[in-house]
């Protein structure tokens, strides 16, 4: 829990200081599109391979690597800060980078969790691992956003985010480092295609797990809002760099808000209603923000998207973690990952690409309404996801068979 305190903080600083580094260069928000396409294209070319290392190595070296990966690619973001240059290529190269660290971590952190705490803890579990994640989602904006406005937006003041959260991946290093948790192999079989491909499969095969995955996919995708705040911080609600760290830290609040709720209060019945209730109001928030003129409203539709994403979340995990066998869990985690880096970094390039055509607020208020569409057509596609009640019992590995390859 510090180890993800700290990442997600160190993270999340870079996240605000990259965004508002591109914009003051170009100040096009395609641009800003092409940040997340950059993340997003070495995750979906990976993310298969990255699922079946979570299965095979030790999940905690593969997180050990993945923070110091992560110090590296703070301290190429801080060179390029301190170097002035008009260029946003390096940057790009950077976020490649990003893309890569963060598709092999993903499926190991994700499938650490089961590891941890028992079975009916578990839903608790994912509720206090949200929490701390959207706390640090809080503090890392705002914390980025308030240095950055400190040095008054120029290209060194990004260098100071960037070292700070260099720091603070090293930080995490060492937290992973101290723990004495070791998983192991839990995939006995050679690799091969049948073994890597293994979690599509399970996750087209179980449709409750395949439409919540997807249900996020296409919401989250078309209600990309977050991906234009620099614009909207910089020319609409004219909040600057602060502004823009208490914009991105809004929908963590929310988030955290929920988090926490359900952490003391799992969730129990009627998870399908609550479900779609909740994307439902992601996408309605969305259309609100985009048409707000308000930093106020702008902030609190900005809270009740969080609130209303993290509800879906947490409801995401515990199909895709309680539904899948244990020696399964880093190539199903993965290819949930694929499903959530297509809705959050391939959502950035749509906003960014949309927002190029139709005006970046158009573009927004659009995909508030697509999320809002998306949700019906789905509850129609998915009945036995939308009519879920309670939380499905953990699922366990087929006993061994024959000689192991």
């Amino acid at each position: 829990m510090v180890a993800k305190a700290l990442s997600v903080t160190g993270g999340q600083m870079q996240t605000v200081a990259v965004g508002w580094h591109v914009y003051e260069i170009t100040r096009r928000p395609l641009d800003l599109g092409l940040v997340g396409l950059a993340q997003f294209v070495p995750a979906a070319a990976l993310s298969l391979v990255a699922g079946h290392a979570a299965d095979r190595f030790d999940r905690r070296r593969i997180l050990l690597a993945f923070h110091l990966g992560m110090v590296f690619a703070s301290l190429a973001l801080f060179a390029i800060a301190r170097s002035g240059t008009p260029s946003i290529l390096p940057i790009y190269g950077v976020a490649m980078m990003l893309g890569v660290l963060r598709t092999f971590a993903g499926p190991a952190n994700q499938s650490l969790l089961p590891h941890l705490v028992p079975a009916e803890l578990f839903p608790s579990a994912v509720g206090w691992s949200s929490s701390v994640w959207q706390i640090a989602a809080i503090v890392g904006p705002a914390l980025g956003g308030l240095i950055y406005g400190l040095g008054k937006g120029h290209a060194h003041a990004a260098a100071l985010v960037y070292a700070a959260a260099g720091a603070l991946s090293l930080a995490a290093f060492v937290a992973i480092a101290a723990m004495r948790l070791r998983i192991g192999r839990m995939e006995q079989r050679a690799m091969s295609w049948a073994t890597v491909l293994a979690g599509v499969r399970f996750v087209f095969r179980e449709k409750i797990v395949l439409g919540s995955i997807s249900l996020d996919l296409f919401a989250v995708l078309f209600g990309g809002a977050v991906a234009l705040l620099p614009v909207y911080a910089r020319d609409i609600l004219h909040v600057g760099p602060t502004g823009l760290g208490l914009l991105r830290s809004a929908p963590a609040l929310g988030a955290a808000t929920v988090a926490v709720t359900l952490a003391y209060r799992p969730l129990g019945r009627r998870l399908g209603p609550i479900l779609f209730a909740s994307v439902a109001v992601f996408g309605l928030a969305t259309i609100v923000f985009g048409l707000s003129r308000s930093f106020l409203l702008s902030l609190l539709a900005l809270f009740v998207l969080g609130a209303a994403d993290m509800i879906s979340v947490v409801i995401r995990q515990l199909l895709v973690q309680l539904a899948t066998p244990p020696s399964m869990r880093g190539r199903v985690s993965a290819v949930n990952l694929v499903f959530v880096g297509a809705s959050n970094e391939l959502g950035e390039f749509e906003s960014g690409a949309t927002a190029a055509l139709l005006g970046v607020v158009p573009a927004v208020v659009v995909g508030g309404v697509a999320t809002c569409l998306v949700v019906a057509l789905w509850s129609a596609l998915f009945p036995g996801l939308r009519t879920l009640d309670a939380v499905p019992k953990p699922a366990e590995d087929p006993p061994a068979s024959g000689t192991r390859a």
